[in-house]
């Protein structure tokens, strides 16, 4: 990467290397993401792309490599680690608690911020109370701003998907991340749901979140990136943006067809 790339990004990886014994699932891996930007990582199926993420929010430990946050070296770290330092995460398949209701799904993203002790939760002191309630506020705002508010009771199992899907987005964003990544966020969406959560990403940025998103819906991605990263069987083929992605030989070749 070259030192005009260090100092324009506020997160980035480079050189990261993973293998599952004798497969190479990332070779030499580099990226970089502006500050309150959006970008995305494309690829064919089995490129690299959440494994690149399981690497970068500690689910994997890469075999070379390093991904930093703001000068911090946080490769190595256990997720929840990870996710303190502010990177959060939403999965390929949904991963919500259909059991609890709408709110509940949204607190327990939140709980990462809490502070207290388990004194303080037995004891029921006035940090514990001050913590939950500023908790649930911020739950609160969460679905308020993907438009849940008024399924906040509501049994999230009883939600249909697209809403579920941004309800995942809600409990992310109620950990408060300073980086937001969407692994196939538009995935089982139809395409009126798929624009509203186009218009919704875009809103997440503007309110300086910096979003990475790995998605298969290219529409989507070309509308609403700043940048894209194009993986393929591990390696980093292109990075530009939309305008430069869309005219890139090597990309045409290997994911976007010839034509």
């Amino acid at each position: 990467m070259s030192g005009q790339a260090h100092k324009d990004s506020f997160f980035h990886g480079d050189g990261i290397t993973l293998r599952f014994g004798g497969v190479v699932a990332l070779s030499g891996v580099g990226f970089h993401v502006r500050r309150d930007s959006l970008q995305a990582i494309i690829g064919p199926n089995g490129a690299g792309k959440t494994s690149l993420f399981n690497v970068i929010t500690g689910f994997y430990r890469m075999d070379d490599g390093e991904v930093r946050l703001e000068g911090d070296r946080i490769s190595g770290l256990p997720p929840h680690l990870v996710a303190r330092r502010g990177i959060v995460r939403t999965f390929q398949n949904l991963e919500i608690f259909t059991n609890m209701t709408v709110l509940e799904n949204v607190l327990t993203g939140g709980h990462l911020l809490g502070r207290y002790g388990p004194a303080d939760f037995f004891f029921r002191t006035r940090r514990f109370f001050r913590e939950e309630k500023e908790l649930r506020e911020r739950a609160e705002a969460a679905l308020e701003f993907v438009g849940l508010s008024a399924h906040r009771d509501l049994p999230a199992g009883q939600l249909p998907f697209g809403s579920q899907r941004l309800l995942e987005i809600a409990r992310a964003l109620a950990a408060e991340p300073r980086i937001l990544l969407l692994d196939e966020p538009a995935a089982g969406l139809n395409m009126k749901e798929t624009s509203a959560l186009g218009e919704l990403i875009r809103r997440i940025v503007e309110r300086k979140t910096t979003v990475v998103m790995v998605e298969h819906d290219m529409d989507l991605v070309m509308r609403i990136s700043d940048r894209i990263l194009v993986l393929n069987y591990g390696e980093v083929i292109a990075s530009g943006t939309p305008s430069e992605i869309q005219k890139d030989p090597a990309v045409i070749a290997a994911y976007l067809g010839e034509e």
